[in-house]
């Protein structure tokens, strides 16, 4: 029987995953190209033959999602995989209506063929879209896990845009690993809380290989908690599922894929922003959380900020410059930085479009509908370059830095300027300390003296 032709829709993240996973040594389908979209510059690119396993030896072309109809006729694709996150339903069924009037089939593979089984007890922080909170939930889990006297090692969904093979496997313990492994911000922003907090997480390309060295990890691991990425479901099956939410954005989490996925699967839904949102949002979300999932916990949260120096902030005209991912394809108008200029009495919050530079021009070009904030997009050295000019030229009396890093040890920022930071601070009961309780109960896991 022939092979069937495959093309795998993707942002070089779950792609990668359901290719290593369903695809690989599956003698039933031949894997013709992957697409790409979302992330700048990672198309043109290959899928290297040492992670593509011995049915690919040339390894397999990344193209330009904009290019499926023509890739579908000259490689005589039967199916196409979607294979990205936190995409809006209407979008999803805009790339099955181009796949289809192509001529293949539109095909979503879904947990069952795609996470794999840990030897340590797994668990998973997802959400119903971008920038709901997921870090400082991670967190606020691994705090509580460490205060048991247990071993936590944390896996991050994929970030991989530099060199795959290179890739395959990555581990951060320190602060230094993040210049080792030459991360990009976006990378930086997500591994950096972790390990700066005393415990390990890993990241690459491969996760059955990521999650074996995980278990196995020198400093001992007891669980391992998945950090999730965008919008997506987890990549190991886990023993207990966390979705956040945001009532910032009510409805999201039943219009955006696979964020409702996330919702339905969840043990617990932890509403988060609950200080800073519409109350009627925070309705919306729960009437949608007892229709999708009325056996999940739902836990209420708040996000309380805190900066270095508010007198960076008051009464001055003010630059904000928030988490990339967050502002484009997580579609927010606002983060920390904004709640923080509005709380601590800013003259003004400055429109940066004005002072532009470079590939950010782009960024602002893609997603029209950012707003006035500065997303510190960091994906290679010329974008870190035309972030730091764009900062430096803007017309303002300082910066306000929302983002989880850093962004002075990396970029040179010559005007004034303050971090912001956040946590997850539960409301009231049921809370994650309840729940994380009867997690470690269950599974005979806790070592405190």
């Amino acid at each position: 029987m022939s092979k069937r032709n495959v093309i795998i829709i993707g942002a070089a993240g779950r792609d990668f995953h359901n290719f290593n996973t369903f695809f690989r040594d599956n003698n039933s389908y031949n894997v013709v190209a992957f697409t790409a979209a979302q992330i700048p510059d990672i198309d043109g690119r290959k899928y290297p033959a040492a992670l593509a396993g011995k049915n690919y030896p040339n390894g397999i072309s990344i193209f330009a999602e904009e290019e499926l109809p023509r890739l579908i006729k000259d490689l005589d694709v039967q199916d196409c995989v979607f294979s990205y996150s936190d995409v809006p339903y209407n979008r999803v069924m805009n790339i099955s209506s181009i796949v289809n009037a192509a001529g293949a089939n539109f095909m979503l593979l879904g947990p069952k063929e795609t996470m794999i089984k840990s030897t340590k007890p797994v668990i998973a922080v997802v959400a119903t879209r971008t920038g709901c909170g997921k870090s400082q939930t991670s967190r606020r889990v691994v705090e509580y896990l460490m205060s048991q006297g247990l071993k936590v090692v944390a896996v991050r969904h994929p970030m991989p845009y530099g060199d795959l093979v290179a890739q395959r496997v990555q581990r951060y313990a320190e602060v230094g690993d993040l210049k080792k492994h030459k991360c990009t911000v976006e990378e930086m922003e997500e591994y950096e809380p972790h390990v700066v907090r005393g415990n390990v997480i890993y990241a690459g390309v491969d996760y059955e290989d990521i999650l074996r060295a995980a278990e196995k990890d020198p400093g001992g691991c007891d669980v391992i908690l998945w950090d999730g990425g965008n919008n997506d479901f987890s990549f190991y099956k886990p023993d207990l599922t966390i979705t956040v939410a945001d009532p910032h954005r009510p409805g999201n989490e039943v219009s955006y894929y696979p964020g409702e996925v996330n919702l339905r699967m969840a043990d617990v839904v932890v509403i988060n922003k609950m200080d800073s949102a519409a109350p009627e949002g925070i309705q919306i979300v729960r009437e949608n959380i007892a229709k999708c999932n009325p056996k999940a916990i739902v836990v209420d949260a708040a996000s309380p900020i805190t900066v270095d120096d508010i007198d960076i902030i008051k009464g001055k005209r003010c630059l904000i410059v928030e988490d990339g991912p967050t502002l484009t394809h997580g579609e927010m108008k606002i983060g920390a930085g904004t709640i923080a200029a509005r709380k601590f009495g800013a003259s003004e919050e400055v429109e940066v479009r004005p002072f532009l530079v470079g590939k950010l021009k782009e960024t602002f070009e893609i997603y029209p509908n950012i707003g006035r904030i500065l997303p510190a997009m960091g994906y290679g050295a010329q974008q870190l370059k035309d972030l730091e000019a764009t900062i430096n030229g803007t017309d303002c009396d300082s910066v306000i830095i929302g983002t989880p890093i850093d962004l002075n040890r990396i970029i040179k920022i010559k005007k004034p300027n303050t971090r912001v930071y956040y946590d997850l601070a539960e409301i009231g009961k049921p809370d994650l300390t309840g729940v994380l309780g009867d997690f470690v109960k269950k599974h005979k896991l806790s070592k405190k003296k």
